[in-house]
């Protein structure tokens, strides 16, 4: 059972950490080596904004346990290749069971995969559109604890992102959906303190190589 006060959870090597992944083992395997871990690879930034959206009233574990089926229905996240989806694919994806079927958050992903290439073209990456929105020491808090968490599902750096990407014609990415892709990718770490991967993170964000 998690500490209620510092929201850490004794896994099954006895070492604690974030209590979210409940113990699941898919789900503590993605705790202990994607959540937090800085992203530079387009495909993976655009692949997590999208499923980001499709979580949107479920949970990310939903949503993981279908990864690879979204993967192997949306060209692997290519952006390229699904901002060429018609119609027919659309009602191919609505007719797909290994997904979530739904028409909004589908056209949302073919709309958003146009607006990523514009946004690399424009940027050079999407690397380094979003990278660019890393915030800085002030705007952090000073301990990352479970009281922080609770109080700060967006933060005024998720807003801001949320409304560029919706002025440059995005949809399904507000401020909360946003927030959950910046701690997913590291632009922030948000392990706990405590938690044994915190220390893990902050090293990998320390030799991680900023894009440009």
């Amino acid at each position: 059972m998690a500490n209620e006060n510092t929201g850490l959870l004794d896994a099954p090597d006895g070492i604690a950490r974030c209590f979210w992944h409940g113990n699941l083992p898919d789900y503590l395997h993605y705790h202990d080596h994607e959540w937090g871990r800085p992203v530079a690879d387009d495909r993976r930034l655009f692949e997590k904004i999208c499923l980001e959206g499709f979580q949107s009233g479920l949970s990310w574990l939903t949503i993981l346990r279908k990864r690879e089926n979204f993967r192997e229905a949306f060209a692997n996240f290519d952006f390229d290749k699904v901002a060429a989806f018609t119609d027919h694919d659309v009602e191919r994806l609505l007719g797909n069971a290994g997904i979530i079927r739904h028409r909004g958050k589908i056209v949302s992903t073919i709309n958003n995969a146009k607006r990523a290439r514009e946004l690399a073209d424009e940027a050079g990456s999407l690397a380094a559109w979003f990278w660019k929105f890393e915030p800085g020491p002030g705007e952090r808090p000073e301990i990352v604890d479970l009281a922080h968490l609770r109080a700060n599902p967006t933060t005024a750096v998720s807003v801001r992102i949320s409304k560029e990407l919706k002025k440059r014609g995005w949809s399904f990415v507000g401020p909360t959906t946003v927030y959950a892709f910046m701690q997913a990718m590291g632009l922030v770490n948000d392990h706990l303190e405590g938690c044994v991967c915190r220390a893990e993170v902050e090293a990998e964000r320390k030799r991680f190589k900023r894009p440009k």
